[in-house]
C-alpha cells in the first residue's frame, strides 16, 4: 500500500495480481482549508461517496488493485476532464482553451460552483493559480497512478478490466439529470457500449441481479470522464462505472453505516469473484 497526498493504492499479495483495477475517486471528504469556502462541512459531505473504498476493499485479497482519492471531489473532481472548468468561477482568464461540459453548466464541473442546488461553494472567484495547483497536486497524481497501474497490468496480461466505483443519492436532486426520481440499487455504465465490451457489462449486471439487487445499465448514468478516458475495448482496456445506491448501506442524513453494510460488502466480494472468473475465461 502506498500513501500519498493525492491517493492511496492497495496492491494484492505478491504474485497474486490479476488484471483487475478498482478506483474510487470520490471516497474522501478531505477538503483543504480555503479562505473563500462558503459551503458548510455538512453540505460538502453530500458529494462524498462515503465508504465506497471500504466496500470494495475485499477485492484486493482476491488479486485486484484498488486506488482511492485522498481529497474531496468537491475540491477537485477526478471524474471530470481537466478542461471542464466553468469560467464564471475564475477571477481572471484561463491561459488555455476551456471545454466546459453540461456538468459545468449544472455547477458540478472539475471545480464545483455549487455544493447543493442554489448553494454556492465559494464567497468569491478563484484565481487561476489556485485551480492550477489543485490540478498539479491532486488531480494529475491520481490519474497518473491509475494510468500507470492499468498500463502495467495490460502489459503483463494483454488486457485489463477496470471498475470505477461510486455511490449515488437514493433520489436525484435539482443538479442531477434525474431530479426527483428514485434510483435503482445499482447502475452499471459503459458509455453506452463504448468503454467496455457489452459482454463484460452484462456479466456484472447479471451478477447484481442474481444477488437480488435492482440493477440498471446506462440509466441514469452513462459513465463519466474516467471510464470514457481509459476505456478502449478494441485495445483490451475495458472500463465500467458502478454506482451504488447509498440507501443500501448507510443513513444518508447522518452518513453513518447501516446494519446492511456488511452484507453489501459481501455481495461486492461475490461480484469481484464473478468478474475474475470472467477474466480467467477471457485471457
Amino acid at each position: 500500500m502506498s500513501n500519498e497526498q493525492a491517493f492511496t493504492m492497495w496492491l494484492p499479495p505478491t504474485g497474486q495480481s490479476q488484471p483487475l483495477v478498482f478506483d474510487s475517486p470520490h471516497s474522501s471528504c478531505r477538503f483543504p482549508s480555503h479562505p473563500l469556502l462558503a459551503a458548510t462541512e455538512a453540505q460538502l459531505k453530500t458529494g462524498w461517496d462515503a465508504y465506497v473504498d471500504e466496500l470494495w476493499q475485499p477485492s484486493v485479497a482476491r488479486g485486484a488493485s484498488l486506488i482511492a482519492a485522498n481529497f474531496s471531489r468537491m475540491f477537485i473532481d477526478p471524474n471530470r476532464a481537466a478542461t471542464d472548468i466553468d469560467a464564471a468561477l475564475l477571477a481572471e482568464a484561463w491561459p488555455e482553451d476551456l471545454q466546459p461540459t453540461p456538468y459545468s453548466d449544472r455547477g458540478m464541473g472539475l471545480i464545483r460552483r455549487f455544493a447543493l442546488p442554489g448553494v454556492p461553494m465559494y464567497a468569491g472567484r478563484l484565481s487561476v493559480t489556485d485551480v492550477q495547483e489543485r490540478i498539479s497536486a491532486y488531480y494529475q497524481p491520481y490519474h497518473e497512478a491509475l494510468a500507470t497501474r492499468l498500463d502495467t497490468l495490460k502489459a503483463q496480461f494483454g488486457s485489463v478490466w477496470h471498475v470505477d466505483c461510486h455511490s449515488m443519492k437514493s433520489t436525484g436532486n435539482a443538479m442531477n439529470i434525474d431530479a426527483g426520481i428514485a434510483r435503482p440499487d445499482v447502475v452499471i455504465s459503459d458509455a453506452n457500449g463504448t468503454s467496455a465490451s457489452r459482454e463484460f457489462s452484462s456479466v456484472v449486471i447479471n451478477e447484481f441481479q442474481r444477488l437480488g439487487l435492482r440493477a440498471a445499465l446506462n440509466h441514469p448514468y452513462q459513465g463519466g470522464h474516467i471510464v470514457r478516458h481509459y476505456g478502449l475495448p478494441s485495445a483490451g482496456m475495458h472500463s465500467i462505472q458502478i454506482e451504488l445506491n447509498r440507501a443500501l448501506y448507510m443513513n444518508e442524513a447522518t452518513f453513518e453505516k447501516s446494519a446492511n453494510f456488511a452484507q453489501l460488502q459481501q455481495d461486492l466480494a461475490q461480484v469481484t469473484e464473478t468478474i475474475l472468473e470472467y477474466i480467467k475465461a477471457n485471457t
